[in-house]
């Protein structure tokens, strides 16, 4: 009966409560969204980032020559034979549905007393359109980010996109010096923690790039100039001296799913148990005979680890003496004869076993000196401080750094008389900076190196052995998905042929 009592009374009570909160209250609207901090939001839009930049920077890593595949693997014609079509390589969905969270935190910024998320999440906006521009040409801008409102949204032109970036990180840069972090919010920031400083440098290196992708555009030359010295002038300068990078040792853990996401591709599981694609990727025979020719030999040592790849005894170092010798590159496209234990794997400057929480590099330092060294190389005039020469003297350095080889390294080849190492023997001074970028950007930033060799056609890299011409991909086609939703407004850009399509910047 005490039983049978009690039972009666949380009934009683359920029902009661029920009316006074609504428990049972059948008039909610299932279909209104709950809402979130934007501080929750631009957290998980930072690593959303890394994940999605994982796939277009391997695609990027095959098609600029730094990388190939392992023989131990069927060869993959559609990345190899560029044998793809509209239902291969889709990061436009990815990339839309991430930049849909950097808009709501600029749109829910000030409502939510976080203002100082609005210029980060606007310079995370302003790469994320950069990257769909230098992967499909024109896309939608004006129209897109509306949600419901607009779900055919047009196509705007990728040269006016790219110019209404530059103004997108002005308004980003002002935001961002007027509105310092709340002390109790730095850690929402996974790539700067709060710092404003480098935000403001980052948004201005960010413009760097954009500015100089369209250096061989016919009739750009005074717009740059001008916006390059307007950089100048707004004083916080570019980053220099590290790399932006999300995540790390405060983010990443050794628990499944929260492990950098290059460490858990072709790295190693929470446990320690190498993954399957651990042997996959492969340094280029082109790369590895580059370096060996100049001599570069503490850089490519980083970059690859000694064919048999890593020790499994010695975490960072090679299974084989670590002497050029034993550094063999795999000739690229090539589907036989060169299995991993005859071949260099990606190297310490990458995946080190138990090194899971790294940072996800998502723009380098050396990068950022070869833009300033082309920018002063190309308009002497411009009001950057130092010389082409000091640019590019820097960028090796940071390069050497950024691969965890000895500085003291980069500093050797100043004099050497080497062509496109030291800067007076070069021949051709913007021929030494791509090809010194090239270098720099190998095993970080494959997209940025692709879409720089479609750009300068350096290094001249040998064709897949796949492929019986010389034809190579200089864009994407635009996903079906976007084709079947979307229709009219990608049949309206008109037919799109991957090999001969090019975007504004790639004038030859």
């Amino acid at each position: 009966m005490k039983f049978k009592s009690l039972f009666i009374f949380a009934f009683v009570a359920l029902v009661g409560s029920a009316c006074k909160e609504s428990f049972l209250d059948i008039n909610t609207n299932p279909n209104t969204l709950p809402t979130a901090s934007p501080s929750f939001v631009f957290t998980n839009a930072l690593n959303t980032t890394t994940t999605n930049m994982l796939g277009i920077n391997e695609t990027g890593e095959y098609w600029s020559g730094h990388w190939t595949q392992g023989n131990g693997y069927i060869i993959s014609t559609t990345t190899f034979a560029y044998q793809f079509t509209n239902g291969d390589f889709n990061y436009w969905d990815s990339y839309y549905d991430n930049l849909q969270d950097y808009q709501y935190v600029i749109d829910n910024a000030d409502a939510n007393n976080q203002k100082y998320l609005k210029g980060p999440a606007k310079v995370m906006k302003a790469l994320m359109f950069q990257q769909l521009v230098d992967m499909y040409g024109n896309i939608p801008y004006t129209e897109a980010l509306k949600g419901g409102t607009v779900l055919a949204p047009k196509f705007d032109d990728q040269k006016t996109i790219y110019e209404s970036l530059i103004m997108m990180l002005d308004e980003a840069i002002g935001e961002i010096k007027a509105n310092p972090f709340a002390s109790a919010f730095t850690g929402s920031d996974i790539v700067f923690r709060g710092n404003i400083t480098k935000w403001a440098q980052f948004a201005n290196s960010l413009k760097m790039r954009i500015l100089i992708r369209q250096s061989k555009v016919a009739g750009r030359d005074a717009y740059i100039k001008t916006e390059i010295n307007k950089i100048v002038t707004e004083g916080s300068g570019f980053i220099t001296g590290e790399d932006v990078g999300a995540g790390g040792a405060f983010f990443y853990l050794a628990t499944a799913g929260k492990l950098n996401p290059v460490y858990d591709r072709w790295g190693y599981d929470a446990n320690g148990a190498k993954r399957a694609l651990n042997n996959y990727p492969r340094l280029t025979q082109f790369l590895i005979n580059s370096l060996k020719t100049a001599g570069d030999t503490l850089r490519m040592k980083r970059i690859a680890y000694a064919n048999s790849g890593e020790s499994s005894t010695t975490p960072g170092t090679s299974t084989l003496k670590e002497v050029s010798a034993n550094y063999t590159g795999t000739p690229f496209g090539v589907s036989s004869g060169y299995l991993p234990a005859n071949t260099t794997s990606l190297g310490p400057s990458l995946i080190v076993k138990g090194e899971y929480n790294r940072p996800y590099i998502i723009m380098t330092a050396a990068e950022i000196q070869f833009l300033l060294a082309e920018a002063k190389q190309r308009y002497s005039d411009v009001s950057l401080p130092n010389t082409a020469k000091a640019y590019f003297e820097a960028g090796i350095a940071q390069s050497f750094r950024t691969f965890g080889a000895n500085t003291a390294g980069a500093a050797a080849y100043i004099g050497s008389k080497i062509d496109n190492y030291d800067w007076d023997a070069s021949t051709n001074k913007l021929t030494a900076i791509a090809t010194q970028k090239w270098i720099a950007l190998t095993n970080f930033s494959g997209f940025e190196a692709w879409t720089e060799y479609r750009r300068t056609n350096l290094p001249v890299t040998p064709q897949s052995i796949q492929v019986p011409d010389n034809k190579r991909p200089v864009r994407l086609f635009y996903p079906n998905t976007e084709a079947g939703s979307n229709s009219a407004n990608v049949t309206a850009q008109g037919t799109v042929d991957v090999f001969t399509t090019r975007l504004f910047w790639d004038v030859d």
